[in-house]
């Protein structure tokens, strides 16, 4: 996380509930509420951002991925085996 001086200002309103539920959270955390919400909203937000299908790449990077891409398809031994077993939870 971005540890450079707080100078933005966010609001929000909650409910009695969740306000209570951010609290005790934020305490076992040892964490103020202020730290505990930023903590976790920019966790939720790099893992939306990372979740996007959208990839930004450089020319050189587009290429060599849609040459990896091109190529044909292998056989892994070690994936052949592993897909050969039979599941745990499958009927003996």
């Amino acid at each position: 996380m971005d540890t450079g001086t707080r100078s933005a200002r966010l609001g929000l309103r909650t409910t009695p509930q969740q306000e209570a539920v951010l609290r005790r959270a934020a305490a076992v955390s040892n964490k103020s509420m202020t730290d505990f919400i930023l903590d976790s909203a920019c966790l939720a937000a790099e893992q939306t951002l990372l979740d996007q299908r959208l990839f930004m790449v450089s020319p050189d990077q587009a290429v060599t991925l849609l040459e990896l891409l091109d190529r044909p398809a292998q056989d892994k031994p070690g994936l052949v085996a592993l897909f050969s077993r039979q599941t745990p939870w499958a009927p003996a």
